[in-house]
């Protein structure tokens, strides 16, 4: 990505500083930043979908709608997943996309095992919110995710 977006000649204007402050903080690392922007997209798929699950059809009070719900969220957030971080995180040049999908189809199943076992410890063990359990599950995941989709499925 060019710096173009940074802009010049208007140094005492603090609308312009904050601006450059902002895409210079980008440019140190911007797959990290690219990946927070996909991540918080892809926690709203899940966020989302868990809820029109859990607020229309299937009772968080029950372990098993619960569980079915959340894997409903699963499905709907990797598909999302998969294609933003292919294109706009790790821009993946893979020509064998069947081998990538299968790879970051297995590592989220790892993130959503733990997901699963999150919320199970939140919600039917410690008895909070599910609320509260979804949020705490989805920056565990989040930060579980990142590691293995960057050296486990696209690894340049």
């Amino acid at each position: 990505m060019e710096k173009r977006l940074i802009i010049k000649g208007h140094d005492k204007n603090p609308f312009v500083k904050f601006w450059n402050w902002g895409w210079n903080i980008y440019y140190k690392n911007p797959e990290i930043w690219n990946y927070i922007i996909v991540g918080l997209l892809t926690t709203i798929v899940s966020m989302v979908t868990y809820f029109i699950c859990t607020r229309t059809f299937l009772d968080p009070n029950d372990s098993l709608e619960l569980q079915i719900a959340n894997v409903i969220s699963w499905v709907f957030a990797v598909a999302f997943a998969y294609v933003t971080n292919r294109i706009f995180v790790f821009k993946s040049k893979d020509k064998n996309i069947i081998s990538e999908l299968t790879r970051f189809i297995f590592s989220r199943i790892t993130s959503l095992f733990m997901d699963m076992f999150c919320m199970w410890i939140i919600v039917s063990v410690f008895l909070l919110s599910d609320v509260i359990g979804k949020i705490v599950s989805q920056v565990v995941i989040t930060v579980a995710n990142y590691f293995l989709s960057k050296f486990l499925v696209f690894k340049k």
